[in-house]
């Protein structure tokens, strides 16, 4: 666990969801919509906001009890990814303080950028249709390279386009998987608590060498030069 700031930091790596914006509302308007296109009734989004992390896996297995696996999973998962696409834009909005971290670090003269699971079909618009994102120097997306999380390459891709040593990296998302491939990086990792984590008393447990409950809280992890 870090008790001093870092040095020698360079650039933040964000995830996406849960870390700097919550999808959440969109995820589960998708997959309750699926609900009740088949007679189920309809779900509150407390349910499916633990679970938006997970993204359609989540999703499904909340709204259809569906898993991967499962005969028609396949089918669902396509429905599923058609319906968010088309309300991905409509509820998704940056966490409190996200818009204001990212304006702290590039004033510092801290580079930083995005490695999400989330597909580039996704992450794209939703990167591009939000100001804050303007200044990120990197968005890799679960399809960027051959890999996703808790594999690092993502991370090392999104280091290698910043044209940053994987040690000058700090890593910070909601996830276990983040923790796992930021570390695996040779990156320093931050979880942030306030996310989709759902029981943060498990959070301890996934090896990070920070946590943070709100993320201006990042700011006192890195010493300026």
């Amino acid at each position: 666990m870090i008790f001093k700031p870092v040095e020698g930091i360079k650039a933040i790596l964000f995830d996406l969801d849960g870390t700097l914006i919550d999808s959440a509302p969109d995820l589960g308007a998708a997959a309750d919509l699926m609900r009740t296109r088949r007679g189920l009734p309809s779900l509150p989004i407390d349910r499916y906001r633990p679970h938006a992390g997970s993204g359609a896996r989540g999703m499904l297995r909340v709204a259809l009890e569906s898993a991967p696996g499962d005969p028609d999973y396949e089918d669902l998962k396509a429905e599923f990814l058609t319906l968010y696409e088309s309300c991905m834009l409509e509820r998704t909005r940056p966490f409190a303080e996200a818009a204001e971290l990212v304006e702290a670090l590039t004033e510092r003269g801290l580079r930083w950028g995005v490695v999400t699971n989330k597909a580039e079909r996704f992450a794209q618009p939703i990167t591009a249709a939000m100001a804050m994102f303007a200044s990120a120097g990197a968005i890799v997306g679960g399809d960027t390279t051959p890999f996703s999380k808790p594999h690092p390459e993502p991370l090392l891709e999104a280091a290698r386009r910043l044209a940053l040593r994987p040690g000058q990296c700090m890593y910070m998302g909601d996830d276990e998987r983040d923790i796992v491939a930021g570390r695996a990086a040779g990156m320093h990792t931050v979880a942030a608590r306030y996310g989709y984590v759902g029981d943060v008393s498990t959070v301890s447990a996934w090896g990070a060498h920070a946590e943070v409950n709100h993320p201006l809280e990042l700011l006192k992890l890195i010493a300026l030069p």
